[in-house]
């Protein structure tokens, strides 16, 4: 998010500005691009699920960076109502679309469901989160033990908490 000195922000308005980092697509379509030939078949799908790992990982940003406290809980609610309201308006455009009912929100609150499930699963022998999400990224993807894929999830998962925690230290909460 290349922040570098403190700026004033209401919670409501980090909140909306981490929402509009996690749908931006720019690093998306980066990682995309490092996907080899042999692997376009997969690319639609690989995109799809890098941008909810990317909003699931935004999530998860405030939730180990921001300081406990009445903002933190205040900023996850703000972040994820933003979240909700941009789902359902893919939501709707999806159905205009394809002609049945879609909730993208439901299928964030599922995938981020889909991580935790593996990260407790394998807490006991990784400790390491992003050793975790890259190859489940993968599986999800259906790319199981691809290591390009298995990358392109790590560092999604990696450079999005990254500039949540630099985005979170270079703002004031007022």
């Amino acid at each position: 998010m290349g922040q570098t000195k403190i700026d004033p922000l209401s919670v409501e308005k980090l909140g909306e500005n981490l929402a509009i980092f996690a749908i931006n697509r720019d690093d998306l379509k980066m990682l995309l691009k490092s996907i080899p030939e042999s692997d376009q078949n997969h690319i639609t799908n690989i995109e799809y699920e890098l941008q909810i790992l990317k909003i699931i990982s935004v999530g998860w940003g405030i939730a180990f960076y921001m300081a406990e406290g009445k903002n933190k809980e205040k900023l996850t609610l703000v972040f994820w109502g933003h979240i909700q309201e941009i789902a359902k308006n893919i939501s709707n455009l999806t159905q205009t679309s394809v002609g049945h009912k879609i909730d993208y929100f439901n299928i964030l609150r599922n995938r981020l469901d889909d991580y935790l499930k593996v990260m407790q699963n394998q807490s006991e022998k990784i400790k390491d989160p992003t050793h975790i999400i890259g190859p489940a990224f993968a599986d999800i993807c259906y790319c199981n033990d691809n290591a390009a894929v298995i990358l392109v999830g790590t560092k999604m998962l990696t450079l999005t908490l990254g500039a949540v925690k630099e985005y979170l230290n270079a703002v004031e909460i007022i």
